[in-house]
């Protein structure tokens, strides 16, 4: 055994490795992406010839990892909270199929909105999907969790949901590691057919057995070292965590609790363990980060009459992370502030880097659309998102990955010109060219702009699957070859520029615009090697 100091996602990265990984799938996005760089810069995993290379997006990471599972090699698919929404169709069809090795997936969810367009809480995809859950409230539980998670997905089935949040994903703490296990002999499954072959006659039998198993979930977290109840003298009150919020519950009574604690890290909820606290206690206080997923579940199978405190009485925010302050004045207690936080320097929003390719884009297209009533600009998910704000101003919208296009289609149908699209490399392979086909399948009359940086950059600067590919790609779903067009965004070329998009606008069908320069962040990196 050794220990180290890991963030919470090097923590899980290591107990994969570990455990016996074969193969980690995933798109990146903070706060997950940490995790499958630490197995891509792992000698370890080098040497045990582990898969580590990003997918186009998070449904194919786990479609890959299922895939892997099949062949009953361990997998682990990671992604951000938003990816699961990308994945979800496979993953609410791998809690029927069941898995063969084991798998894990594990969600990155971002209260707060550090990096993220919501706040979701992916406990309740957890729950939707019936699958058994687990969330760490350290680095060391973490670890733990994964490296003791492949058997328990093995012993039990099914994949297993793995839901961590920023502040444990991005901190640091000593986390000691455990001996290296061998991976699994490659073997399928011999009722594969029978299990995943979707079709109604199987899939009918596949559900029953899902819910059958649903009991054996519930027991396995009954008996889990991970959801523990600590007495205490005072029962006015019981006090349940979930993950990280054991964590600042424990800043606050540095001597021992006052409250009895039920602190939950595995799902289904332990019924017996909660039924104790409520029995035992006056009144219930919920301390979860993300939405109330924990004080809706024990308001709807209790039916006790005992009052319940949390998130939506508002005795704490209904929205944004918690932090040691609010869980204790939550719980009555007066926050100390021993020193003033003087405002040395006044917070300024993010910005494009200067001498990003991305500044002269968002400047030329400026110039044209100026020149158009009521044109519009559809935005997308990236770094070129930040040309919404000063001083570029030039999107109107950003909702999820690939709405740049998909918008801009729809507003085009409703009579908008010009209605363009700007999407990154990145994002155009994760989720942009589905709707480009719809696109060239209607003609419909748009002017679709692929800023193309040669990397993932907002995430840190990761491969992109369409590097070199993005012409033959949209030349490959049928854009006409002549509005295929490219040019280097650079002031020298600025007139250039102007009057490429100003073309393509007035051509009356789809056209793709591809301003193609590397990342300035990506490119100091090459140098300096």
């Amino acid at each position: 055994m050794e220990k180290h100091l890991f963030l919470g996602d090097e923590a899980i990265a290591r107990a994969a490795i570990d455990a016996g990984l074969s193969g980690v799938y995933a798109y990146p996005g903070t706060p997950s992406t940490e995790i499958t760089e630490y197995i891509q810069q792992s000698a370890d995993a080098k040497a045990k010839g582990i898969h580590s290379k990003w997918s186009a997006n998070e449904k194919t990471a786990l479609e890959a990892a299922l895939g892997m599972s099949y062949a009953g090699k361990r997998a682990l698919c990671c992604m951000k909270h938003v990816g699961l929404n990308v994945a979800a169709d496979c993953f609410m069809n791998a809690a029927m199929t069941g898995i063969n090795g084991g798998l894990i997936i594990v969600t990155a969810d971002d209260p707060s909105m550090h990096s993220s367009q919501n706040e979701q809480d992916n406990r309740l995809y957890g729950h939707f999907a019936m699958l058994p859950m687990l969330e760490p409230s350290s680095q060391q539980e973490a670890y733990d969790m994964i490296y003791d998670g492949f058997e328990l997905s093995e012993k039990l089935g099914y994949p297993i949901l793995l839901r961590i949040t920023t502040r444990l994903a991005h901190s640091r703490a000593g986390v000691v590691t455990r001996p290296q296990r061998i991976q699994n002999e490659m073997h399928c499954p011999e009722d594969g057919r029978q299990r995943y072959i979707l079709l109604p006659a199987f899939a009918r039998q596949r559900y029953k057995a899902l819910l059958a198993a649903q009991d054996t979930f519930t027991r396995e977290s009954e008996l889990s070292s991970y959801n523990r109840y600590l007495d205490a003298y005072d029962k006015r009150l019981g006090i349940i965590t979930t993950g990280i919020t054991f964590n600042y519950l424990s800043e606050n009574y540095p001597e021992g609790f006052e409250h009895p604690v039920l602190k939950i890290g595995q799902y289904p909820l332990p019924r017996i363990q909660v039924e104790k606290l409520v029995s035992e206690c006056d009144e219930i206080l919920l301390l979860e980060e993300g939405y109330p997923v924990v004080e809706e579940m024990i308001k709807g199978f209790l039916g006790m009459g005992k009052p319940v405190h949390g998130r939506l009485d508002s005795t704490l925010p209904r929205d944004g992370e918690l932090t040691p302050d609010v869980v204790g004045r939550a719980l009555g207690k007066e926050n100390m502030t021993w020193y003033e936080i003087p405002e040395v320097v006044e917070q300024r929003p993010p910005a494009l880097c200067q001498g990003c390719g991305h500044r002269d884009l968002f400047g030329a297209l400026n110039e044209v659309v100026a020149e158009y009533e009521g044109a519009k600009v559809f935005g997308d998910i990236g770094c070129y998102t930040l040309g919404v704000l000063p001083p570029f101003r030039a999107l109107d919208t950003c909702v999820d990955m690939g709405a740049a296009i998909t918008m801009a289609k729809g507003a085009a149908d409703a009579g908008v010109h010009p209605s363009v699209g700007v999407i990154g490399d990145s994002t155009f392979t994760h989720s942009g060219m589905t709707g480009l086909l719809d696109c060239v399948n209607e003609n419909t009359n748009v002017t679709i702009v692929i800023a193309d940086n040669e990397t993932t950059a907002m995430t840190g600067g990761q491969d992109s699957a369409g590097t070199g590919r993005l012409e033959a790609i949209c030349l490959g779903l049928g854009v006409a070859p002549e509005h295929v067009r490219t040019f280097v965004p650079l002031k020298k070329n600025y007139e250039e520029m102007k009057q490429v998009i100003r073309q393509e606008i007035e051509y009356p069908g789809v056209s793709v615009i591809i301003p193609c320069r590397e990342c300035i962040q990506t490119l100091k990196r090459k140098r300096k090697k």
